[in-house]
């Protein structure tokens, strides 16, 4: 199947908002590419793997790919985001000089070929994210691994925000918590909590796509039993009552690695789900919006107790007084 390959050429800073107008717009995947500089300092504190060549993207620049029908009018998309994109800036998002390429591929060319980039990761003390093509075993009894196939969702773990949420988990999730993964993208984060010892994680997200890898991806972790993905977004899963989805509210632990504009939309929604001194882990967040952000939080009645950050990303840990 042939496919219309749609390239945007942006910021680190505005990939996931351009992302989500990709998808909004019908595209049936995105990939993204980032910059890679070898001479540039890396994190090998739990073992990660850097082993690409540098690909001529300036640092702090990014293409946003994402893949449409061969049938579909990608000039109209072009159209529709194009004016979505320079209005991140209102947002205190900088998208850079915006442009754009049209190109038409075979599948092949975008569904497999990425695969040889993504190798096993260690994440934290405990967890490695592992695509299933790779062969890898647990180098302690104490590693977890987390089986992954990310499909056309969002959600590797080696973007900083996934990293950042994996680890902030370890130190938070404590046997037999019930966890909210919203926006749960792979699913990786709700794997995760499992395997760090929660009893059930509710995973939603308002993406058909991303639901139907989630699910996958929690088949190949073998935990159908302990993660129930739902279409849906927080709101709407407190109006509906818990029934069927696998977890009592309030619950102890939620999770967000979204987007700051979108997480500061429903703050109270996730102090209303949490039980008293149930911890909310928010990532995704860009150092722009770090104040924004904790003023948000601080004001919804939760107290910060700690915040991660790798590269230019933060997650914050919040507790609910």
């Amino acid at each position: 199947m042939n496919w219309r390959e749609l390239t945007i050429h942006t910021t680190e800073e505005a990939v996931e908002m351009i992302t989500n107008f990709l998808h909004e717009a019908g595209a049936g995947g995105v990939s993204i590419e980032e910059s890679i500089n070898n001479s540039k300092l890396q994190d090998l504190s739990y073992g990660q793997w850097y082993e690409l060549e540098p690909n001529g993207i300036p640092e702090g620049e990014a293409k946003v790919k994402g893949y449409f029908p061969e049938t579909s009018d990608v000039d109209t998309v072009v159209e529709e985001v194009g004016p979505r994109i320079e209005e991140l800036r209102d947002f205190g998002i900088d998208p850079g000089v915006i442009k754009f390429e049209i190109r038409d591929v075979h599948e092949d060319d975008w569904a497999n070929n990425w695969k040889q980039y993504f190798k096993p990761l260690r994440v934290s003390d405990r967890l490695t994210i592992k695509p299933t093509w790779e062969d890898y075993e647990p180098q302690t009894p104490e590693e977890r691994i987390i089986e992954l196939d990310p499909g056309m969702a969002f959600g590797t773990g080696t973007h900083p925000t996934t990293a950042l949420c994996l680890r902030t988990l370890e130190g938070v999730i404590e046997e037999g918590d019930e966890v909210i993964d919203v926006g749960t993208g792979s699913g990786i984060l709700a794997i995760g909590a499992v395997k760090l010892g929660a009893r059930h994680v509710l995973a939603i997200d308002l993406d058909p796509v991303a639901v139907t890898s989630a699910r996958e991806n929690t088949q190949l972790n073998g935990l159908s039993d302990e993660i129930t993905v739902h279409e849906s977004d927080l709101l709407s899963v407190l109006k509906e009552g818990t029934t069927g989805l696998g977890v009592q509210l309030p619950v102890r632990v939620v999770v967000a690695n979204i987007l700051a504009e979108i997480i500061l939309l429903f703050i109270d929604d996730v102090y209303q789900a949490l039980e008293p001194g149930g911890y909310y882990i928010a990532s995704g967040i860009y150092k722009n919006k770090e104040q924004i952000v904790e003023e948000a939080l601080i004001k919804a009645g939760f107290e910060i107790t700690e915040k991660a950050r790798e590269e230019d990303w933060i997650a914050f840990v919040a507790r609910k007084r």
